[in-house]
């Protein structure tokens, strides 16, 4: 029993109810029933973390220990809470030992939920991936299961207003059968990014209506997203207005 996650997931449950959110969740017989495993998440929206343990949850009650960015752990309202579902915090300028966490994670047994694309992709397609799910993966010997969530980019993600009232919006989350820890980080990595790709086509064609303009539709579905090249742009000019301001504080006589 872990009073305070179980309290936050009653607590998105109520939430989601009142949002009228609608779930789907296909395959997720797929997440082991005990012992460590990778959970690779695609990344579309702000919130997606808080679906992404529901497959777990719903196959043996388990829970998904996230890695998250430092600063939430920072903050003096979140903090607490992350600390106290045991979530790991990463600090991009010492990534190694966020790393090591996770690995000691996985071989005690737990669930860590990674995001293999490291950050909002505003295309909706699957970006490409850093090699860190696979590589921890190989070093705990433990399997990655690829999940994908459709629909949560519609109710809050990169670039658009958050969408948190009474939407009845259709999430979809399917959960591809695993991957063994084989081959080279580069070669699992490879392998994840594919099935990751086929499952979302496939949660998709079984989502229904996407329709044409609508900013939450990829381009290669007539929709109003940018391609993954222009998203590649976008995200690109963002990270270097950010290396600017920072330099600008470092440096501010220059």
């Amino acid at each position: 029993m872990e009073p305070v996650y179980d309290t936050v997931i009653a607590i998105a449950r109520t939430m989601w109810a009142a949002q009228g959110l609608k779930f789907t969740v296909t395959g997720e017989e797929n997440v082991p029933r005990s012992g460590g495993a990778v959970i690779a998440i695609n990344h579309t929206g702000y919130l997606d973390f808080t679906y992404a343990g529901l497959p777990a949850f719903m196959n043996g009650r388990r829970k998904v220990r996230f890695m998250a960015k430092k600063e939430v752990f920072d903050s003096k309202s979140t903090g607490p809470i992350m600390r106290a579902l045991k979530h790991i915090p990463v600090d991009r300028a010492a990534g190694a030992q966020s790393y090591r966490a996770a690995v000691d994670y996985l071989t005690r047994g737990e669930l860590v939920g990674v995001y293999p694309e490291a950050t909002i992709s505003r295309s909706f397609e699957i970006k490409e991936f850093k090699s860190g799910a696979a590589r921890m993966a190989l070093e705990a010997g433990v399997p990655i299961v690829p999940t994908v969530i459709w629909g949560a980019q519609r109710v809050w993600t990169k670039g658009h207003p958050k969408r948190l009232g009474r939407t009845k919006v259709p999430i979809h989350i399917g959960v591809a059968p695993a991957l063994q820890p084989t081959g080279t980080p580069d070669e699992l990595t490879t392998r994840l990014h594919d099935v990751m790709t086929e499952t979302l086509h496939a949660v998709q064609e079984r989502y229904g209506p996407h329709p044409a303009g609508e900013f939450w539709v990829p381009a290669r579905l007539g929709g109003g997203a940018p391609t993954l090249d222009e998203a590649n742009a976008l995200d690109a000019a963002e990270a270097a207005e950010k290396a600017a301001r920072r330099a600008n504080r470092d440096n501010p006589g220059d």
